[in-house]
């Protein structure tokens, strides 16, 4: 199926006007992606260039650089949360959650929603069978939370022609793979509708500090930007805006307080709901019925 044929094109401008409960204008949700990075394969990511080129196995320096995030970042991250009192969405891979169980149980023990981020850090249409790896990331997360996973994000956003399709028919409720508008929409599959939460690649770290090489601050001032305006769009009705952050980018000593200061700038306004992928899905369902 066409990404055309999977949703009509609507204009933001022509819709009915949404509402969140309680007053609230805008709903911020902060996605934190877990991963575990194979040391027999090609490392998803490079800080370092390898002196010869090529791909080394192993690649003990890049796989050193993700490693310390989940070591350290993600705790330093942890404490942002804490302090300011808001709930995060673990994006992991089913194999993360024993390899890093610590970081399972702290977001566990916080109430933090789990979406699958396919079994292994890889591209989805590398994935020798797609639905046994989308079943094998929600039994993982499953088996360890007693919780139905409910939201998923392929690694790197990547899909197949087939994703929407499979995870419907797989009992999941949304997608956030489908960066194109600030509200949620419906993705036709061969059964029933699938919900696509946005998500972001603008404000996303990987994309600010490994790709375009911003310097750290990047993150705070991009974030607020964002927020500002998508914040002033809402007074035409309910927006939703995404934070995305990786533990060995943002937990980086050297950036954690962008990452802070964002969330302290976004966190004065009361009228913004913070919360999980799940509770939009619900509100959206409840305020768009088919």
């Amino acid at each position: 199926m066409l990404p055309t044929e999977r949703l009509a094109f609507s204009a933001i401008a022509d819709r009915a006007k949404l509402s969140l409960p309680d007053g609230k204008r805008m709903a911020l949700w902060v996605i934190v992606n877990i991963e575990e990075w194979n040391p027999r394969e090609t490392m998803p990511r490079t800080v370092l260039t390898p002196p010869a080129g090529g791909s080394p196995t192993p690649d003990i320096p890049n796989w050193a650089w993700h490693e310390y995030g989940n070591r350290v970042g993600f705790w330093r991250m942890l404490d942002v949360f804490d302090e300011l009192k808001i709930p995060g969405v673990l994006a992991i891979n089913g194999s993360a959650v024993q390899s890093y169980e610590p970081i399972s149980r702290a977001a566990k023990e916080r109430g933090w929603e789990f979406i699958g981020h396919g079994f292994g850090q890889k591209n989805m249409q590398k994935v020798p069978d797609e639905r046994e790896d989308i079943v094998k990331t929600r039994a993982a997360i499953e088996s360890y939370t007693g919780t139905k996973v409910r939201g998923w994000l392929g690694p790197g956003l990547t899909e197949t022609w087939e994703t929407p399709d499979i995870l419907k028919e797989e009992g999941f409720d949304y997608v956030c793979d489908w960066v194109l508008d600030d509200q949620p929409v419906r993705l036709n599959t061969r059964t029933a509708p699938i919900v696509n939460i946005p998500y972001t690649q603008e404000c996303n770290d990987v994309a600010m500090m490994l790709i375009q090489h911003h310097p750290a601050r990047e993150y705070r001032d991009r974030a607020i930007d964002q927020f500002e305006q998508i914040y002033a769009d809402s007074a035409k009705g309910a927006r939703v805006m995404a934070l995305v952050v990786h533990p060995y980018i943002m937990g980086a000593p050297h950036r954690l307080r962008y990452f802070r200061e964002a969330l302290c700038h976004i966190r004065k306004r009361e009228d913004v709901l913070i919360c999980t992928g799940a509770d939009i899905h619900d509100w959206y369902v409840a305020a768009v019925p088919l």
